[in-house]
């Protein structure tokens, strides 16, 4: 993909990658990295599923605004595509639970990890539905500038 469309660029990375990385703090703004695997709706929510006691969800509670990047790993050296996000984030609850398991099930499903239900992320389950909402997208270009784009 050509650096000539920064939004299409923005879009293959999303789709072609499984695991986004949340950056996150703590009430004291100590920061914490934590991978996670991810469905998204219209490159704009992103969900994914962890347990409320793990410390970026934990951090989450405290602050909800954190950072998103999205890259692949298996690149050689400069030769990075990735898309970076400024974000907030939620656990859902209520009725935004229906509609999260709906998008995350979708992926899930097309990945080959089965399905899920509500009862997957409710009490007494350990693992609850987060979701993030981006508020900017950056995507990393040749010269190694973020340049802002509206995927």
């Amino acid at each position: 993909m050509s650096s000539d469309d920064p939004a299409a660029l923005a879009r293959e990375v999303i789709d072609s990658n499984r695991y986004m990385t949340l950056g996150t703090a703590d009430e004291d703004g100590r920061p914490w990295v934590s991978p996670v695997w991810f469905a998204q709706s219209n490159y704009r929510e992103f969900f994914w599923i962890s347990s409320p006691n793990a410390r970026h969800s934990q951090n989450l509670a405290a602050r909800p605004e954190l950072a998103i990047a999205i890259f692949d790993s298996q690149v050689p050296p400069f030769g990075a595509k990735a898309v970076y996000m400024s974000a907030s984030a939620e656990q859902l609850a209520d009725d935004e639970l229906t509609r999260g398991i709906e998008v995350f099930t979708r992926k899930s499903e097309a990945d080959g990890a089965g399905m899920l239900s509500l009862a997957d992320i409710q009490e007494p389950a350990k693992h609850r539905l987060y979701r993030a909402v981006a508020s900017e997208h950056f995507v990393l270009s040749q010269n190694d500038e973020r340049i802002p784009v509206d995927p």
